[in-house]
Parts: C-alpha cells; sequence; structure tokens
C-alpha cells in the first residue's frame, strides 16, 4: 500500500523577500529624456549595423569551411576555421543580448519608467546613463549583482 504525503507549505526567508525589484517609479522629471531616447536610438543602429555585420562575417567563414576539407582533425586550416566560427557566434550572441538590452530601455523611455533602478528605486544617475543607457541598475545594486 502507498502511503500519500503533502509537502508543507514552504517558508519564504528574509533574504528572499529582500531581493523582490522596488515596484516601478516614474522617469526622474530632471532626466533629459529626448536626449536619452536619441542616444537610446543612435545605439540601437549600432548594434543593429554590427549584427548585421557579424552575421556577413559568419556567412563567409562558413563559405570559407565549405572549401577546407571535413576532417579538422589533420587539416591545419580546419581547427581555424571552427574556432573563427565560434568567436564570430559569441559575437552574434553578445551583440543580440546588447540590442535586446538596449530596446528594453527604449520601451521604459516610453512607458515613463526609464532611468530608475529596478532594485531600489532611486534614479540611475545621468552620467551612468551617458555610459550606458541601458542600465537597469544603479551603480550599488549593480555591483551587489555582481557579487552574487
Amino acid at each position: 500500500m502507498t502511503r500519500k504525503t503533502t509537502a508543507a507549505p514552504r517558508k519564504t526567508s528574509t533574504a528572499a523577500a529582500a531581493r523582490v525589484p522596488a515596484p516601478k517609479r516614474p522617469t526622474p522629471a530632471d532626466l533629459d529624456t529626448a536626449h536619452f531616447a536619441e542616444l537610446l536610438d543612435e545605439r540601437i543602429g549600432q548594434a543593429r549595423e554590427k549584427i548585421a555585420a557579424v552575421v556577413a562575417d559568419i556567412r563567409e567563414v562558413t563559405l570559407a569551411a565549405k572549401d577546407t576539407p571535413a576532417d579538422d582533425e589533420h587539416d591545419p586550416e580546419g581547427s581555424t576555421v571552427s574556432v573563427e566560427r565560434n568567436n564570430e557566434m559569441a559575437l552574434l550572441a553578445a551583440g543580440e543580448e546588447s540590442l535586446i538590452e538596449l530596446l528594453d530601455a527604449r520601451v521604459r523611455l516610453d512607458e515613463g519608467t526609464y532611468g530608475v533602478c529596478e532594485m531600489c528605486g532611486n534614479p540611475i544617475p545621468s552620467e551612468r546613463l551617458e555610459i550606458r543607457p541601458e542600465a537597469r541598475f544603479c551603480v550599488t545594486c549593480a555591483a551587489a549583482a555582481r557579487r552574487r
């Protein structure tokens, strides 16, 4: 005969509750949203151009691979082609991730929640946004997240 068991409800720790993101606050009134809209649009365009260039490089490497023998193990050029293709694929993934972050930042700007830390709810300094317009966190919260 099998015994039926039920799981006890889990208690949430105070540390887990502390990591809950702060409610979304509106874009700080003193932030030059027109400037950051222009900056984000420029960076989005650059990211798209970079992705297009990497995709073209991947096509070129793939076409070059067709001219090399399939036996990478004994062909000195085979391993180079594989490494180059892997590097290009990593660049493509990073470029796509960057584009997604920039597009998300543009949505936050359009929704009126741009420039506010998603963890603590404090305004993100405009100096940080100049360097990383896609920033979601203030410097303090970003540093704390990296340490985890």
